[in-house]
């Protein structure tokens, strides 16, 4: 029998990467979305390294699993990091990617193109039942488009410009991104260490 991993997210498009990430190994996947009782955890830390490791821990002690937990965001010089770890509800409680995106074109509106520079930032905590957690980061540096471009991906995608690709992240297939997002990056410097664990 395969052991299980799960990944503390209910968003489908990130258990996607997480799946594709994790092809290589002989592992299962599991999302919150398997879980009948799906536990909620408030992310109370002050980086996103504190809220991946109390996600993780706190979910791998109500299921006895081991858990891989990411918190990650989108960290724009202009705005002194904004919207960092507020990412996911930036414009509200209720984590409208279209209202968070419509945020930030309006408060980047009048900065010119050399100060639109940011990164998407990721840190992946790894916690289990013996295990000692483990917390691993990565980036993605680009520039904040003044519109929407491309249909794929989720999040500020449409408006994440990485220029060695000459794209923003939602023209890019799911392949293409991959291979360059902060969570590949994360999950890049995670792997050494994931071929301890099983």
């Amino acid at each position: 029998m395969k052991r299980q991993v799960l990944i503390a997210t209910k968003n489908r498009g990130k258990a996607r990467e997480f799946e594709a990430l994790f092809s290589a190994f002989d592992v299962e996947i599991l999302t919150l979305l398997d879980l009948n009782d799906s536990p909620d955890v408030d992310e109370t830390g002050s980086t996103f390294e504190e809220n991946a490791t109390i996600k993780a821990e706190a979910i791998s002690n109500m299921t006895g699993k081991i858990v891989i937990a990411d918190d990650s965001g989108l960290v724009i010089d202009e705005l002194d990091g904004r919207p960092g770890i507020f990412s996911a509800r930036y414009a509200g409680e209720d984590k409208n990617d279209e209202a968070n995106i419509d945020k930030v074109l309006f408060e980047m509106k009048d900065v010119p193109e050399e100060k639109r520079t940011a990164r998407f930032y990721c840190a992946l905590a790894i916690a289990g039942p013996y295990i000692k957690t483990i917390v691993v980061n990565g980036k993605c540096e680009g520039m904040i488009l003044n519109e929407r471009q491309g249909e794929n991906g989720f999040g500020y995608d449409p408006i994440f410009y990485v220029v060695d690709a000459g794209k923003s992240m939602a023209e890019m297939s799911s392949n293409e991104k991959n291979k360059i997002s902060h969570r590949a990056e994360a999950l890049n410097n995670l792997k050494p260490l994931i071929k301890e664990l099983f």
